[in-house]
């Protein structure tokens, strides 16, 4: 078996090819060593993953958009062909929102290291959850969003206690629940309480940022600032609408980090 060393290097190699299923299978196998990570090594494997399910992801937003233009045109074998193709892709993102929970569940949090690393890995398994939300229906979705949610929860727990509010971990946590509540949960009064609280608690407190988190914790700001904007644009439109019945639902949020 490769060394802990030849696995970080295979992964760093697969990264730089854009061979991210190679990325993920040399960083699981550094993973199921039942060490704790390196904030080098988590990082990582939450890239290779990032990667992986984000090209997949695209897929099946561009695949539903043209099964409702197909069904919207009256073509009904075709949209039936679109239907039968983005089953088979999210069927891919089922199993590797499951590979990635898995890991996370039986290596990464029990071998967790510290406050910002179970943070990192209950952020990241709600991310996961929020991933099977997008696209599972019926009982199915309500499973996974309360799976999400109870995730999210459990992290920004041990964030709020633990963490600064500049910590581009707590930020990007506070990010990612707000577009769970925006996107999966339709809550854009919660997305943008949660978004703007944090947002308000991290300017307050930008004079103790850290040189080694200024960049990452900075964007992570503007994007939270950028939603709010898009957001409560959102529900202004909509109020809008309802005054004159025209019933848009507007646009959603951007992409969650």
């Amino acid at each position: 078996m490769a060394s802990r060393e030849d696995l970080v290097y295979m992964a760093k190699l697969a990264e730089q090819a854009e061979r991210y299923d190679e990325m993920v299978e040399a960083m699981n196998s550094v993973a199921k060593l039942d060490e704790a990570l390196t904030v080098e090594e988590r990082n990582l494997l939450s890239v290779g993953y990032k990667n992986l399910i984000g090209a997949k992801r695209a897929s099946m937003r561009i695949l539903g958009s043209i099964e409702l233009k197909e069904e919207t045109e009256g073509k009904e074998s075709h949209a039936r062909q679109t239907a039968e193709y983005r089953h088979k892709v999210e069927a891919e993102l089922d199993k590797i929102c499951c590979d990635v929970i898995d890991i996370i569940d039986k290596y990464l949090i029990p071998h967790s290291s510290g406050a910002e690393s179970s943070v990192f890995y209950y952020k990241m398994k709600g991310d996961y959850y929020r991933y099977l939300a997008e696209f599972k229906t019926g009982t199915e979705k309500i499973e996974v969003s309360e799976l999400s949610l109870k995730a999210y929860e459990t992290a920004s727990k041990t964030a709020e206690t633990d963490l600064s509010p500049t910590d581009p971990v707590r930020l990007g946590l506070a990010l990612n629940i707000s577009v769970f509540y925006y996107e999966i949960m339709n809550s854009p009064d919660k997305a943008c309480q949660l978004a703007k609280r944090a947002f308000d608690e991290a300017v307050s407190e930008l004079d103790s940022l850290g040189e080694e988190n200024y960049k990452d914790s900075t964007l992570i700001l503007q994007l939270l600032r950028d939603n709010l904007t898009l957001w409560n644009s959102d529900m202004a439109d909509d109020a809008d609408d309802v005054r004159e019945g025209t019933g848009n639902t507007g646009v959603q949020g951007a992409p969650p980090a």
